[in-house]
């Protein structure tokens, strides 16, 4: 890869993650797409497999989230419990 690419590929990446930090989410990913499209024209081939692998990501990434979701669910229940327990046992004195 020459060079102004790395430098290209660097500076967007950075630039982004600034952006982001300020609250400008357009601007990031605007500068971050320009990167990212720099990096794709270098690497043809494995933006294709990446490509054809994203379904596949999104689910596995959605039953993590379930599964995150439905921990989260249970531990709120378990709360609700016990804080009904301690008030009844407030209520006993």
């Amino acid at each position: 890869m020459e060079n102004w690419k790395r430098a290209v590929i660097a500076g967007s990446a950075g630039a982004a993650a600034l952006l982001l930090l300020k609250r400008k989410r357009p601007a990031a990913v605007l500068v971050g797409g320009v990167g990212l499209a720099v990096l794709a024209s270098e690497y043809p081939q494995q933006l294709e497999k990446i490509r054809e692998e994203l379904p596949a990501y999104v689910r596995a990434g959605t039953r993590f989230l379930e599964l995150t979701m439905k921990i989260g669910q249970k531990i709120e229940e378990l709360a609700e419990q016990r804080a009904a327990r301690a008030f009844e046992e407030l209520g006993e004195y």
